[in-house]
């Protein structure tokens, strides 16, 4: 496995500009990595569509599952890659098959796939690989400090105190806003 490099404000602007994720492996068991990122992006604003042949037609935490990416409604703006990374191609060419098509190819941690990245990449989307988005969203907010863990993101900033659980968003580069 190969890890790429992606700087924080390539990252920063992926998660700023998608609002529509597609989740393929989402999982209904809260144990499962899938299940607590689909509930984190949701609690962050993003509309989360689960993908899973498994348990289409139920729901997760309220959310409606779909069997494949051509179910869920609406145009989608990232797809999440929740499998392993022999999978990752298979997603990439029902991606390719959308009309409008994502314009992220999100894969998850430990996911890596350099044939389905170059056919992404040639059709003109934007490919991450092995990381994820809950983690990347924490880590530039600034929320990811709150448990101790140095982010790499410095701010004088604090959150402002309210009612119910406190976040933070995106904000500039380095700055994340309250």
């Amino acid at each position: 496995m190969t890890d790429e490099a992606y700087s924080d404000d390539e990252i920063r602007a992926i998660l700023s500009r998608v609002k529509r994720i597609a989740m393929v492996g989402a999982s209904a068991n809260p144990a499962r990595p899938s299940y607590f990122v689909l509930k984190y992006l949701s609690s962050r604003g993003f509309t989360v569509m689960p993908i899973n042949p498994g348990l289409a037609g139920g729901d997760i935490l309220g959310h409606s599952v779909y069997a494949k990416l051509a179910e869920a409604p609406g145009p989608i703006d990232m797809v999440d890659i929740f499998r392993n990374s022999e999978a990752a191609l298979g997603i990439v060419q029902e991606v390719l098959m959308l009309d409008p098509k994502p314009s992220v190819i999100w894969m998850q941690l430990g996911v890596f796939n350099a044939e389905a990245a170059k056919i992404a990449r040639a059709a003109g989307l934007t490919v991450v690989m092995n990381r994820c988005p809950k983690i990347e969203y924490a880590r530039l907010s600034g929320e990811i400090g709150w448990s101790g863990v140095n982010s790499g993101i410095i701010s004088s900033k604090r959150p402002i105190m309210g009612v119910g659980v406190q976040r933070l968003d995106l904000g500039a580069a380095g700055t994340p806003k309250v």
